[in-house]
């Protein structure tokens, strides 16, 4: 039996009106998910024990209940200062039956599979390994959280709004009476977000207060939340085009649509917009749209700021492989620092859950006979390879079709190297390369379409692609791994490594197994562009530390662009950054570098942009390079601007209007943000650029600055627009709150809705940004 301690006695009236009070919540909640009757949702809402694994010594069951505004979980823990504890489901990245992660593999027997499953958090909070009373319970707790996840995610803006207000006025009504006192009309506004003198509160209550019985009540409330949620920035825009008996009728849409948005549609569109966002029938009947209705526009896809079209794949992906940007990740298996933090097969599903295509695997000598991954002569933990390609095959697919390339690091024996082969031949199967795709000598790399769904091994090889068509007999050599024959012998990681370590990091022989595995991707060291260009095939690709990288991207950019029309080349960082910090991508990206590695599991600046470039294209983790750097006789320099048709001058028109619930920075009621929003551009060296609002002063719900910037860029295809949110602090820095991404290319002209993301690149559900944008070619 379960029993919750430490609550207030309650006369038994009290208690019935608590329960009715409650069930009202609940209901008004389910309604709003679509979940009414749901068996599932029900077994959540009553809670059950599960028995909660962090080791093989730590097993404890702890009672877990989904809240009655069916967005919250609450469990219990033994902690003195936190008996109960929550997390929204929100936070939640996945839910996954079974005993598919580490520490449930590790730590319970196989006879628990079908009780046990994990709930996985977005950011770097561990997992929650769970294991359910029988099967059938573990069956509503994942499902039921699925239920919740999807539903939760497929609410209009609207309804996010009216979840969010709804569940933050509940828990305001402190004595649960159902009204709403000045005092709680006061702290309700600060949990929102919202810092107002008494004159203000006491005016604001006044209005509402139409009974004059000194507390609000019913429609009192929904008068507050009507005045609380206008917007007063769309009420103007709405009345100049809605000009049907102050309605906006479908050829009052279109002139909107033409006029403002800029957008080549006819009345046609128009009259498919209303039917699919107005809510009022009658209205709709008449093809007509309402505010709401407008304002609902405004909030889905067609009205964001990214063009609908660009999250699907629109790009040719019929070109070779050199011609793409491709997301890629740096030491793929770790999930914190380079020197003592844990490495993990998860890191690996949430950078290919990312459409991460190029993953790296530092590979080395197991105790047991198994090689293993992990940062070499550091403390990080190890994972088993076998474990790791088994996650990367499972993962691998989920959010994008195109290929995913598995970057060798290998320092192991030639016996367990022989072992590292058969593992990825055993378990990747028939989508492993393991030939050219054709019975003839390719001239050129394959295309991601020829590839989908297929794995390409980057490392070394014995021999040349050619000895395939010639029946050539390979023997075992001695070969350095990739990142020590990119290096100098000067270079900074040198200093690093002691005269035992460098000993350790020798030659080593490389197994013909292996060797053979390697079709598309052969490591060889660059030794400059012009041997590169003399000796380097198409299937051969360099790596290069982040400093060289930088120095040729800025000295020689065209030399860099020309060589990687045909050729793949990686860039990685530099092996100061102990703390897994990442360097800027966009100076890389505009030498047309196409696997240029970062690391995910470090929140940053580098990091948004890599996810905004990528956010296009549908996400599938390749971008085609624009055309003046895919040609064999390109002239463009990003640094000296050489002319050319990449020179489109461009005027960048933006106006940041207002923004919506922007979350605290510090989650005490006292604390209110101070929003500014800096607008950011990012591209060759003559377009960058960064300008930023004035500050609004106590108010993150819904701050209005109505400031106007202009932009001139020169190459607009190569450009990153980037808005940050962040809170002002005059003493200190200011902290972020959110920030949005875009390709230059993406962006929509007109008043458009921005959606933010938190510094671990998730979306924040109901805060954004309402900006207006023009994009005009330049006099």
């Amino acid at each position: 039996m379960h029993c919750i301690q430490g609550q207030l006695e309650r006369t038994e009236s009290e208690e019935l009106l608590r329960n009715m009070r409650s069930k009202h919540v609940t209901n008004f909640n389910l309604r709003l998910l679509g979940m009414e009757g749901d068996v599932d949702l029900q077994f959540l809402l009553s809670g059950a024990d599960l028995l909660k694994v962090r080791s093989g010594s730590w097993k404890k069951t702890r009672f877990y209940k989904l809240q009655e505004d069916c967005k919250t979980m609450w469990h219990e823990t033994n902690k003195a200062l936190r008996p109960r504890q929550t997390f929204s489901v929100e936070d939640i990245e996945c839910v996954r039956p079974g005993r598919q992660t580490e520490g449930l593999r590790k730590y319970t027997e196989e006879a628990l599979e079908m009780r046990a499953f994990s709930i996985l958090f977005k950011g770097r909070r561990k997992n929650l390994d769970l294991v359910a009373a029988s099967e059938e319970e573990a069956r509503h707790w994942v499902s039921g959280l699925q239920k919740v996840i999807t539903n939760l995610k497929s609410l209009s803006q609207r309804q996010k709004t009216e979840h969010w207000i709804f569940n933050c006025l509940r828990k305001a009504d402190i004595n649960g009476d159902n009204k709403m006192s000045q005092e709680e009309l006061k702290t309700f506004l600060k949990n929102i977000n919202i810092e107002v003198d008494d004159n203000y509160v006491k005016l604001l209550f006044e209005v509402c207060d139409e009974s004059h019985r000194g507390f609000l009540e019913l429609q009192e409330i929904k008068h507050f939340y009507e005045i609380l949620t206008q917007r007063e920035e769309i009420d103007v825009i709405y009345e100049e085009y809605a000009k049907t008996s102050g309605l906006m009728s479908a050829a009052n849409l279109l002139e909107f649509l033409l006029k403002e948005q800029k957008e080549q549609v006819d009345l046609a569109y128009a009259i498919q917009l209303i039917e699919k966002y107005e809510l009022d029938d009658a209205a709709k009947s008449k093809q007509l749209m309402t505010k709401d209705g407008f304002l609902r526009y405004l909030q889905q896809p067609e009205g964001l700021v990214m063009k609908p079209a660009h999250k699907s794949v629109y790009q040719d992906m019929n070109q070779p492989l050199s011609h793409y940007f491709i997301s890629s990740s740096h030491n793929t298996y770790l999930l914190e620092d380079q020197i003592k933090g844990p490495s993990s097969t998860e890191a690996y599903i949430r950078a290919l859950m990312k459409s991460c295509r190029c993953v790296e695997l530092d590979i080395w000598d197991g105790s047991d006979g198994e090689p293993v991954i992990y940062h070499g002569y550091t403390l990080t933990s190890k994972i088993l390879f076998k474990d790791t390609i088994k996650a990367i095959k499972e993962y691998a697919f989920k959010t994008s079709d195109y290929p995913v390339i598995l970057s060798l690091e290998t320092h192991c024996s030639v016996d367990q190297q022989r072992l590292i082969a058969q593992h990825m031949v055993t378990i990747l199967g028939n989508a492993l390369i393991t030939k050219p795709l054709r019975d003839d000598m390719p001239t050129e790399l394959p295309s991601p379409e020829e590839l989908k769904g297929r794995f390409l091994v980057k490392g070394k090889r014995l021999n040349r692609l050619e000895a395939l068509f010639l029946d050539e007999e390979t023997e075992e050599e001695e070969v350095v791994t990739e990142e020590e024959d990119s290096r100098d012998d000067d270079e900074e990681e040198d200093t690093q490594r002691s005269s035992s370590n460098i000993e350790k990091s020798k030659m080593l022989n490389l197994a013909k197994e292996l060797s053979d595995l390697v079709i598309y991707c052969r490591s060889v060291k660059f030794h400059g562009f012009e041997h590169a260009r003399n000796n380097q095939s198409f299937y051969e690709i360099s790596s290069f530390k982040e400093g060289d990288a930088m120095k040729l991207a800025e000295k020689s950019a065209n030399e860099f662009i020309l060589h990687n029309v045909d050729k793949l080349c990686r860039i990685y960082p530099s092996g100061f950054r102990t703390d897994s910090s990442n360097y800027n991508p966009v100076c890389l990206w505009n030498a047309g570098c196409q696997i240029v590695a970062l690391n995910f599991q470090t929140p940053c600046p580098e990091m948004d942009l890599n996810q905004g470039l990528f956010s296009q294209n549908g996400m599938c983790g390749y971008v085609l390079k624009p055309p003046f750097l895919r040609r064999q006789d390109s002239p463009f320099d990003p640094v000296g601007l050489t002319r050319g048709p990449w020179l489109k001058h461009t005027e960048f028109h933006v106006m940041v209007i207002s923004a919506q619930q922007l979350p605290k920075v510090n989650p005490k009621i006292s604390s209110i943000v101070d929003p500014l929003v800096r607008v950011q551009i990012h591209g060759v060296p003559a377009d960058m650029a960064e300008k930023e609002t004035d500050y609004i002063v106590n108010n993150g719900f819904n701050p209005m600055w109505n400031n106007y910037f202009q932009f001139d860029l020169s190459v607009p295809e190569l450009a990153l627009v980037r808005f940050v949110v962040e809170d002002y602090d005059a003493v200190s820095s200011n902290d972020f709150i959110g920030q949005c991404t875009i390709p230059f290319t993406s962006l929509q002209n007109g008043y458009r809705h921005v959606p933010l993301f938190n510094e671990n690149g998730d979306l924040l559900s109901s805060a954004g940004l309402f900006v207006h944008t023009m994009v005009t070619d330049a006099e």
